[in-house]
Order: structure tokens, then sequence, then C-alpha cells
């Protein structure tokens, strides 16, 4: 059972009340929080739970946290869900220790996905595109768990031994000359490859750790992915409350581990991370190499650098925050649209002038502004294409023109905004 029905029902009963005076936000919300329960999560013959991501049969790292995480303030009461929980950062957990590189997986080890990759592929691996953040994510969920529902039955050996492993990556991403990480695609789309026979474009030591692909799945231009490396710093924070009061059995080695890679990857984030703007402010870059080359742009992909206060990784009113918020929704960044219908972030990764519902949903969770809160909300339901369900991304001059029919990443995201708007969620 993935869920208690009753106290599921009684929860959207609650929802429903709360969004009488915006009955659009509650129809959308109670159509794509059901969805995800019903159509995307496997409860496997282990007991682990698989997770889709919509139309594409395979489960990222990274999507698979970001569709749970609204169900974790109703895992509070709900035992069930609460195990559902559980068995995906069990999941998660195996998957990584097959291959820290891998960003997406099969439910069976059945060769599919992309297995023609020049790189280290297994019939488990779905894709082996290596992204900081499918590693952040898992921490990410295994620390909230415990901290909204105080369950601790996921901290076990297999569990420090997964973080180990993590922190281990990261060190040797650190210095990635010395990786074992080789990626290449046969492809025309450049995004879809890394350069230099799969070694990505060269950098020089940062602190930072280095990252092939951005969460959107495209290759970084430049290897050091800052908001990913926010994430991490976030992480590791994380790891190391867990170890500090769990105190597993020779925890210390670990911490001290984890301590010293987290303060070295902020040290870099501050040392290397910061540009200018057109109008002289100092903000946050993109990405950058550690050579002086760096980026000025976002990706609606979260880690990006509009959700790092969303992340946990700095204050919404942090002065920088502030200044790269302005640059990043202006046309100052090159992958920001205006439209007759909407404006917003687009991506590389989508066509020209498409517009991504999670980066509208990240502009509302970090602004204390309920306006404009409530704008964006009414902005989602608006250019659903008349589906009832948020997409990958829409034309902001035609709502019906959008890609991927069934995305529950975004579906999930527009529930985080409705809980929010209304203070509901994990606190």
């Amino acid at each position: 059972m993935i869920y208690t029905k009753p106290t599921m029902r009684a929860w959207l009963d609650t929802i429903a009340e709360k969004t009488a005076d915006h009955p659009s936000w509650g129809k959308v919300f109670e159509t794509c929080f059901t969805d995800t329960l019903d159509k995307t999560i496997a409860i496997l013959e282990d007991g682990t739970s698989f997770v889709l991501t919509g139309d594409i049969p395979a489960m990222w790292l990274r999507d698979s946290t970001a569709q749970i995480k609204p169900y974790l303030f109703l895992a509070k009461e709900d035992l069930a869900l609460r195990q559902t929980i559980l068995g995906l950062i069990e999941r998660q957990c195996e998957f990584i220790r097959h291959d820290p590189y891998a960003n997406a997986f099969n439910q069976e080890d059945n060769g599919r996905g992309h297995q023609s990759d020049h790189t280290t592929m297994t019939g488990r691996i779905w894709e082996r595109k290596y992204e900081v953040d499918s590693l952040c994510y898992p921490l990410q969920l295994a620390y909230l768990l415990w901290k909204v529902t105080g369950e601790t039955a996921h901290f076990k050996p297999s569990f420090y031994q997964t973080v180990e492993l993590i922190v281990d990556t990261w060190k040797v991403e650190q210095n990635h000359a010395e990786s074992p990480y080789r990626f290449e695609r046969d492809t025309d789309r450049l995004e879809d490859t890394l350069s230099n026979n799969g070694k990505g474009n060269p950098c020089a030591y940062t602190g930072m750790t280095w990252s092939g692909f951005r969460p959107s799945d495209d290759a970084c231009v430049y290897p050091y992915l800052i908001p990913s490396n926010m994430f991490a710093v976030v992480v590791l924070g994380y790891v190391i409350t867990i170890l500090e009061t769990q105190k597993p059995e020779g925890y210390e080695a670990l911490l001290n581990k984890t301590r010293d890679l987290r303060d070295a990857i902020d040290q870099g984030i501050k040392t290397y991370g910061l540009t200018k703007n057109a109008n002289g402010e100092t903000i946050f870059a993109y990405e950058v190499d550690g050579l002086g080359n760096q980026s000025i742009m976002d990706d609606p992909n979260v880690p990006s650098l509009l959700a790092a206060p969303y992340l946990g990784y700095c204050d919404k009113q942090d002065p920088i925050y502030q200044a790269t918020r302005r640059t990043i929704l202006s046309k100052e960044n090159p992958y920001y649209y205006e439209g007759t219908y909407a404006s917003g972030c687009g991506s590389t990764h989508t066509f020209y002038r498409y517009i991504w519902p999670i980066a509208l949903a990240i502009e509302g969770l970090t602004t204390d502004d309920k306006d404009e809160k409530a704008r964006l909300l009414d902005l989602m339901v608006t250019c659903d294409g008349g589906t009832g369900v948020m997409h990958e991304s829409f034309h902001v001059d035609d709502p019906s023109l959008y890609s991927r029919e069934w995305f529950s990443w975004a579906n999930m995201m527009f529930c985080e905004l409705v809980l929010d708007y209304y203070g509901l969620g994990m606190e």
C-alpha cells in the first residue's frame, strides 16, 4: 500500500477548503497530487519504491526526490506513505552504490535506455550523465524525512556506506583529471555529449566539485556548476548533522572528511563563483572553470541560481542573491523569455521561447510577496494548455504548445507552491 486512502482524502478535502478562494488551483492541485502517487510509484518485491518521471520509463535520482518531497508533511501521520518514502530512499541508495555517476535507472536489469553511450553502462542504468545534484537529492530526502517525521529507520549501515561513497566521489571530482568518468554519445546535439574525448572542457582546481551535466541533463559548458555546488554544501551540512546526532559506529572519520569537503566547496563558490552583471553588481555566476571563464545565465531545472534560498544555501534577502535574481529575471539571462501570455526562464534543453513551470514555481517559492505567489499560480494554471496539469515547458506566446505531456516533477512543484501559499507543508 503506497498511502492510506482515508488520510489522503481528508488531506485533499483540507486543500479544497483552503483553495475555495482559488478553485482553479485546487482542481489542478488534486489532479497533480494524486497522479504522482497513483501512476508513477511502484512498490517492488524487496519493499523498495521505484518512481517514474512520467512519460519516460526510468527513475531519475533527482526527479524522484522532487516528486515525493511534497508528501513529507502528510507522512507524519500516514505510516504507509512514510514506508513508501523509506522504500524510495533505500532504492536511491542502492542505485548510487551500483554507480554514483549514473543519473537515471531502470526498474529491472533490462538493458533499456542509452546503452550505446561511450561510458561504463550496465543493464540497470538508463543513462549515465554525471550530475552533482543527482547525489544531492537523495541526501536531502533522507534528512527531511527525519526532520519532518522523526523517522530514523533509514539511518543504517547501507545508508552510511552510500554517504561515504558520495563524499568520496565529490572529493575525486575536485580534481577531475584523476577521475575515471568519461562520457560520449554519438549525436549531433552537442548538449548531449562531453568534449575532449569524454572528459569535458578544461578546468583548474577550485575546491568545488566537477559536474559533467546540468540538472537539465545538458552538458556543462564550464564544469563547476555553481547551483549544484551550492546544493552540495547544503546537503553536506545535513550529513554533518545526521552524523553528529546519530553517531554511527566509527563516524568520526567520515564526519571530518565531510566537514573538510563542505568547507572547501563553499570557499570555492565564494572565491571563484562570483562575477559582475551589466550594472556592475556582484552576482553568482552559473558556471565557471577556475581558469577565468564564467557564464551569466540560469537554467529552470533545480538546482538553479534562482533556487539558492529554496535549497537553503542563502537567505532570500541576501544582497548577492537579490542582484543575481534581478539578473536572471531579465534579458541579461539569454534564456529569459517574455511573451504575450507569460515570461520566465527557459533552457537549452527545450525550444526557443519555451519557459518552464518548474522555474515559475521557484520564483514563487523564493519570494515573500504573497501577491506574487498568487500571480504565478494563476499564470501556471492559465498556461497549462487546457490539460489541467503542468508540463516541462510551454511557449510564451501560445501555451497550447508545450513539451512533455506528462511530467510529474513539474506537477509536484505546482503543488509545493500551493502548499507554500497557504502556509502548509513540512514545518
